[in-house]
C-alpha cells in the first residue's frame, strides 16, 4: 500500500512540475514533437521503400527463350535444368502462339499482324517465365541458364532492376540512421532543457536531501516527468502519422507514380504499429533525458 502511495505522490507532484514550469516543459515538448515528426516520415519513408524493394524482388520476371527448333522432349529436360539452379519460385511455359495472342490483345495494332500470319510464320520463341526465390543470386542462376542446351537468350532486365534495388538499399539505410540520430540528438537536447527545470528547482531538491529522501525518491518524479512530457509530444506527430497517412494513400490510390511496383503499405495496421512506435520512443526519450539530466548534472 505504501508504494502506491509513493508512486501516486511521484505522478502528481511530476504533472505538477510540468505545470508549474510550463515554458520549459513547452521547449521540451516541442523539441519532442519536432524530432518525432521527422521520425515519422523517416519510419514511413523506410518501410515503404522497403515494400517497393520486396515488390521489385517478387516481381521481377526472367524471360527464358528457347531455340525455334526444340523438340517437346527437349523443352521438358530444360524445365528439368532450370530446377536444378535451386532458385525457382515459379516456372510457366509459354508457347509462341500464346505469346502472340497476349501481344494482340494488349496492342490493337499489333493484333491485325498476328492475324495475317499463316501457319509457320510466327517468327517468335517459345519461352519459359522464371520467377526467382532469391533475387540477390538472380545473375548466377542466369548464366546457368544461359548453359543450357536448347536456350537461345534470357532476359530479365538485369540493368535496371539492379540499381532500383541499389537506390532502395540506401534511402532505406539512410532513413535507419536518420530516425537512431535524431532519437539520440532530442534525447541530449531534452536532457540539456530538463537541466534547466532542475537547476530551477534546487532549492527544493536540496532541502529533499536534507529530509533524507533517498537518491530514488529524488529521481523518479523527474523521470516521471519525461514520461509526461513524451506522451504530450508524441500526440501531434501520432494525429500527423494517422491521417496524414490515410490521406496520402486514398491520393495516390495506395501506388506511387501509377506503378504496380511501388505500392504504398494499407494504412491498418500500419499507421497504428508506427503511432505505438512514436509513443514509445516519445516516452523512452522524455524519461531518459530526465534521468541523465538528474544524475549527470546534479550528481545526485
Amino acid at each position: 500500500m505504501k508504494i502506491f502511495r509513493r508512486i501516486n505522490r511521484n505522478i502528481r507532484d511530476a504533472f505538477k512540475s510540468v505545470i508549474r514550469n510550463f515554458s520549459l516543459s513547452i521547449a521540451s515538448i516541442s523539441c519532442i514533437t519536432i524530432t518525432l515528426i521527422v521520425v515519422a516520415l523517416s519510419v514511413v519513408l523506410s518501410l515503404n521503400v522497403e515494400n517497393f524493394t520486396e515488390s521489385i524482388r517478387k516481381d521481377v520476371t526472367v524471360v527464358i527463350f528457347l531455340d525455334n527448333d526444340v523438340s517437346k522432349n527437349e523443352i521438358e529436360n530444360i524445365e528439368k535444368s532450370i530446377y536444378k539452379t535451386n532458385n525457382v519460385a515459379e516456372l510457366t511455359f509459354k508457347t509462341k502462339e500464346q505469346t502472340a495472342s497476349e501481344f494482340g490483345k494488349e496492342n490493337p495494332a499489333f493484333e491485325s499482324i498476328v492475324n495475317s500470319w499463316k501457319n509457320g510464320e510466327n517468327p517468335l520463341l517459345d519461352s519459359f517465365m522464371l520467377k526467382v526465390n532469391n533475387i540477390e543470386m538472380i545473375e548466377d542462376t542466369v548464366k546457368e541458364i544461359k548453359k543450357i542446351d536448347g536456350v537461345n537468350n534470357v532476359n530479365y532486365g538485369e540493368e535496371i532492376v539492379r540499381q532500383l534495388i541499389v537506390v532502395f538499399k540506401v534511402v532505406e539505410k539512410a532513413c535507419l540512421w536518420a530516425v537512431v540520430a535524431l532519437v539520440l540528438v532530442t534525447s541530449f537536447l531534452i536532457a540539456n532543457t530538463i537541466k534547466l527545470t532542475i537547476y530551477s528547482r534546487k532549492t527544493e531538491i536540496e532541502i529533499m536531501r536534507l529530509v533524507g529522501a533517498s537518491n530514488t525518491a529524488i529521481k523518479m518524479p523527474f523521470v516521471i516527468e519525461g514520461l509526461f512530457l513524451g506522451i504530450i509530444g508524441s500526440i501531434i506527430p501520432i494525429c500527423l502519422t494517422i491521417y496524414g497517412y490515410v490521406a496520402l494513400y486514398n491520393f495516390f490510390d495506395g501506388k506511387m507514380f501509377a506503378s504496380p511496383l511501388a505500392k504504398l503499405i494499407p494504412p491498418s495496421p500500419f499507421i497504428y504499429t508506427t503511432s505505438l512506435l512514436l509513443l514509445v520512443i516519445g516516452i523512452l526519450v522524455g524519461m531518459f533525458g530526465s534521468y541523465r539530466a538528474v544524475r549527470k548534472h546534479l550528481k545526485i
